[in-house]
C-alpha cells in the first residue's frame, strides 16, 4: 500500500486522509475497522510529512542558490558602476 501512496500526489493523499477523519469521527465504524482506517491515516500522515519536508527542503535550497546568484549580481554592478 505505501508504494501506491508514493505514485498518489499529495493533494491526493490529503483528500483521502481528511476522508479517514471524517469516516473515524462519525463514530459509525467498527471498532475493528476504525482502527485499520486508523492504522491507515497514520501511514497517509507520514507519507504526507515526508512530502512537507522534501518541499521544505528543496525551497530552502532554491532560496539559498537564488541569493547567492543575487550576491553576485550585485558585486558585478558595484565594480562595473564606477567606470
Amino acid at each position: 500500500m505505501a508504494a501506491k501512496r508514493k505514485k498518489q500526489g499529495f493533494e491526493q493523499q490529503l483528500a483521502q486522509l481528511e476522508q479517514l477523519v471524517q469516516e473515524l469521527e462519525s463514530g459509525e465504524l467498527e471498532l475493528e475497522e476504525g482502527v485499520k482506517r486508523y492504522r491507515s491515516g497514520v501511514e497517509l500522515l507520514k507519507s504526507l510529512n515526508g512530502s512537507l519536508s522534501l518541499a521544505g527542503q528543496q525551497v530552502e535550497e532554491l532560496t539559498a542558490t537564488l541569493q547567492k546568484e543575487l550576491a553576485q549580481l550585485e558585486q558585478g554592478e558595484g565594480s562595473g558602476a564606477d567606470d
